[in-house]
C-alpha cells in the first residue's frame, strides 16, 4: 500500500465546514470520515493539525476532538514522530477483523431471514442484480463496485432490524474498507454468484444456507485482501 504525499493540499479537496446545527467537532469528524471511506484520504496519509485547521476553518481544539473520535473508531492512528495518519491495519489486525466480520455478517443474514419483509427481500434481490450489473462492466471502477456491494449490506442491515448488530457491523466494515480496493479481484464472477446464492437462500427462508454462503464470501474476500496486504508489507 503506497504512501501518499504528506500534504493535505494535494491529497484532499474540501470546503470549510459550515456553521450549522451539528457541533463543529462532529462536522469535522464527518468530513474526515467520509474522505477516508471514499479514499480521498488514502491509508498512510498524514493528517497535520495546522493544515486541517486552515482547510476547514475551525479551531485546533475542534480538530483534535474530531481526530480523537476517529482514532477511537480505528480509522486514524497516532504514530510516534509522525502524528495522526489514516490507519492501515496490520496483517494480524486485518485477519482478526475479517474473522469478526464473517461472524457478524453470518448473524446478520440469519436475522434478515427471520425478520425481513417481502419488500425487503425483493430489495435485496434488486441490490444483488445491481451489483452484478456494475461488477460486470468492462473495466469496472473499484469504488463503484464497492458502493454497490455496500448497498447490498445496507438492505441486510435494514431488514435485520437490530441497532446493536448494525453498530457492530458498520464499525468493522469501516475498519476493513480502507483495504478492500487494494485486495479487490479484477474478476467479480464469484462475488456475483455468491450474492445471488444468498438471495436465493433468503427467499427460501433457509437461514443456514444463507449464513454459510455469506461466511464463504467474506472469507474468500479476506483471502484476497490478506494476500495483497502481505505482498505490500513484504516490499
Amino acid at each position: 500500500m503506497s504512501m501518499t504525499s504528506n500534504s493535505l493540499a494535494s491529497a484532499w479537496t474540501t470546503s470549510p465546514v459550515g456553521r450549522v446545527a451539528a457541533p463543529l467537532r462532529e462536522q469535522v469528524a464527518t468530513a474526515l470520515r467520509e474522505a477516508i471511506l471514499d479514499f480521498r484520504l488514502e491509508p498512510g496519509q498524514r493528517l497535520v493539525e495546522r493544515e486541517l485547521v486552515e482547510k476547514l476553518n475551525v479551531s485546533r481544539t475542534t480538530v483534535r476532538e474530531a481526530l480523537r473520535e476517529l482514532t477511537s473508531e480505528g480509522l486514524i492512528k497516532v504514530v510516534p514522530q509522525k502524528g495522526a495518519v489514516v490507519a492501515v491495519p496490520t496483517l494480524d489486525e486485518a485477519r482478526d477483523l475479517y474473522e469478526i466480520r464473517a461472524a457478524l455478517e453470518s448473524l446478520l443474514v440469519r436475522r434478515f431471514v427471520e425478520k425481513a419483509t417481502r419488500s425487503q427481500v425483493h430489495a435485496l434481490r434488486v441490490a444483488a442484480e445491481r451489483f452484478a450489473e456494475v461488477a460486470s462492466e468492462e473495466s469496472a471502477e473499484p469504488r463503484k463496485v464497492l458502493k454497490a456491494r455496500h448497498h447490498f449490506n445496507d438492505i441486510l442491515l435494514a431488514g435485520a432490524g437490530s441497532g446493536v448488530l448494525r453498530q457492530l457491523v458498520e464499525s468493522v466494515q469501516a475498519k476493513v474498507r480502507v483495504l478492500r480496493v487494494k485486495g479487490m479481484s479484477a474478476d467479480h464472477t464469484e462475488a456475483i454468484q455468491e450474492l445471488r446464492d444468498i438471495v436465493t437462500a433468503v427467499r427460501e427462508r433457509d437461514a443456514d444456507t444463507a449464513a454459510e454462503v455469506s461466511t464463504k464470501h467474506t472469507r474468500r474476500v479476506a483471502a484476497n485482501v490478506l494476500q495483497s496486504l502481505k505482498e505490500i508489507q513484504d516490499r
